[in-house]
């Protein structure tokens, strides 16, 4: 099967390829209950050696520079209370830690959670968290730039491989929530 975006050798049904998936991301995969059938997302394997954002794009395809999002996770705090969640903006864009995530999750200090939280908190590995897959309970913050594209490209929860989805498929996770603005 072709990639419907960007310059891949080959691309899969997610459902087909869990053995590819972290077990989080897999059992997501594996439960997934959207609008969209699950054999919409698509696994293509990357070489986790050309990651850089450059090099990636020269890698496998112009056109994923605007049709890539990275996910970051926050921790977000307000009267001693600690709230995590996944960030989700266009991969040309900086997540607004301290304006759109602090208001929306009504926190007096937000920021970037530290790699050794990020890591244990979603069981993924650092450099390719994913939406897909993030502890329940968590708010998943998406761009609203992101789930208007036909198409997204977006870490798999480890560093070798993507995952290619509808960007209206993201919007159907739970604790999804759009946001104008959220990526700067």
């Amino acid at each position: 099967m072709r990639a419907p975006i960007g310059d891949f050798d080959t691309a899969a049904p997610a459902p087909d390829r869990l053995d590819e998936l972290c077990p989080p991301v897999a059992e997501a995969v594996r439960s997934w209950a959207g609008a969209v059938p699950a054999e919409q997302l698509l696994y293509v394997d990357t070489d986790p050696d050309k990651a850089d954002t450059a090099v990636f794009v020269e890698t496998y395809g112009a056109d994923l520079l605007d049709t890539s999002a990275n996910c970051v996770v926050v921790a977000a705090k307000r009267a001693g209370e600690r709230t995590l969640a996944a960030c989700l903006v266009p991969a040309t864009a900086r997540v607004d830690v301290n304006g759109a995530v602090r208001r929306r999750l009504d926190a007096r200090k937000a920021s970037f959670a530290p790699q050794d939280t990020a890591v244990g908190e979603t069981g993924m590995e650092y450099g390719g968290i994913t939406p897909i897959g993030v502890p329940d309970g968590w708010p998943v913050l998406l761009d609203a730039r992101v789930t208007a594209l036909p198409w997204v490209l977006i870490g798999s929860g480890r560093r070798r491989g993507k995952l290619i989805v509808p960007g209206k498929a993201l919007a159907e996770l739970p604790g999804a929530v759009v946001l104008e603005g959220l990526g700067g």
